[in-house]
C-alpha cells in the first residue's frame, strides 16, 4: 500500500509542486496519472522512491515512512520499485539480456558487478522477463538494433528481474506511435494482472490513459482534481484537470 498524507513538495525558490496530497493506492492497481506539464504529476511518482524528496507530510510505502530512509535502508528499499523512463535508460551498445541483467547488479557483491559475472538463476530471471514481454528471441541482439517500442519492453524486462512490488512509469510510450504504444501498454496490464504489481503511469495521452488504467488520477497546479474509476472520467472532469473546454473525442494527444 501508497499513502500520501498530506504531502507537500517545494522546490528551491519556492515552487510548489505538491500542494497537501492525501491519496492512498492499494497492492495491485492500475492507476494512470493525467495533467498538464508541470501540473506536478512527475514529482509525485518519484517521491515514492523518493528521486524526489518531500518537503512536508508523510509518505508512507508498505508500512514504511519513505521519507525517513536514508543510505543503505533507502537502496534497499528502492529495489522493490522499478522505473521505466520515456526515453528507456537503456545501454544501447550491449546486449538485450545484458541490459535486462543490470537489475540484478544491486544484490551481487561488487567485483562480479565490476566483472559482469551474473549467476546462472540470474540469466534464467532475465530470460523468463524477456518471455514475459514477448522478446525473448531478442536476448541476444544489441539494444541499439531494436525498435522503440521493443527497447521499452526491455526496459519493462529490466524492471521485472528487479523483483518490483511497484513500477513506475514515467510517460511510458510518448515517444512511440499509437500501435507500438498499445503494444507496451498491453504489457503493462499483462504484468500487473499476472503478478499482482501495482503500476503507476504518468500519460501523455489521456485515450490510452482510460483504456488501460482502472483508476485516474487527475493533478492540476499540484492538487488532485479528480480520483476514481476510468469508465467515470467525463468531460468536465477533463475541463478541470486541463482548464479549458475538452470532449472525448479530443482525447489523442491531451497533455
Amino acid at each position: 500500500m501508497i499513502q500520501f498524507k498530506n504531502v507537500v513538495k517545494t522546490y528551491p525558490g519556492g515552487v510548489q509542486a505538491l500542494k497537501g496530497i492525501n491519496l492512498t493506492i492499494e497492492q495491485g492497481e492500475f492507476v494512470a496519472i493525467i495533467g498538464l506539464s508541470g501540473a506536478g504529476k512527475s514529482t509525485l511518482i518519484r517521491s515514492i522512491n523518493q528521486m524526489h524528496q518531500i518537503t512536508g507530510g508523510e509518505l508512507i510505502v508498505d508500512g514504511q515512512d519513505v521519507s525517513k530512509l536514508s543510505g543503505e535502508a533507502l537502496r534497499r528499499f528502492r529495489r522493490n520499485i522499478g522505473m521505466v523512463f520515456q526515453s528507456f535508460n537503456l545501454v544501447k551498445r550491449t546486449t538485450v539480456i545484458k541490459n535486462v541483467l543490470a537489475a540484478r547488479v544491486a544484490d551481487m557483491p561488487l567485483w562480479k558487478s565490476m566483472l559482469g559475472i551474473y549467476s546462472k538463476s540470474d540469466k534464467i530471471l532475465a530470460l523468463e522477463a524477456l518471455d514475459k514481454v514477448g522478446i525473448l528471441e531478442k536476448a541476444y541482439v544489441r539494444a541499439d538494433m531494436l525498435s522503440g517500442g521493443q527497447q521499452q519492453r526491455v526496459a519493462l524486462a529490466r524492471c521485472l528481474a528487479q523483483k518490483p512490488q511497484i513500477i513506475l512509469a514515467d510517460e511510458p510510450v510518448a515517444s512511440l506511435d499509437p500501435l507500438t504504444s498499445q503494444q507496451v501498454m498491453e504489457d503493462f496490464v499483462k504484468v500487473n494482472r499476472d503478478l499482482n504489481i501495482t503500476v503507476i503511469a504518468n500519460m501523455h495521452h489521456v485515450d490510452i490513459a482510460t483504456k488501460y488504467s482502472k483508476r485516474i488520477i487527475g493533478i492540476k497546479a499540484g492538487e488532485i482534481v479528480f480520483d476514481g474509476p476510468s469508465s467515470e472520467l467525463t468531460n468536465d472532469h477533463l475541463t478541470e484537470i486541463y482548464g479549458r473546454n475538452l470532449q472525448r473525442d479530443d482525447f489523442m494527444g491531451v497533455e
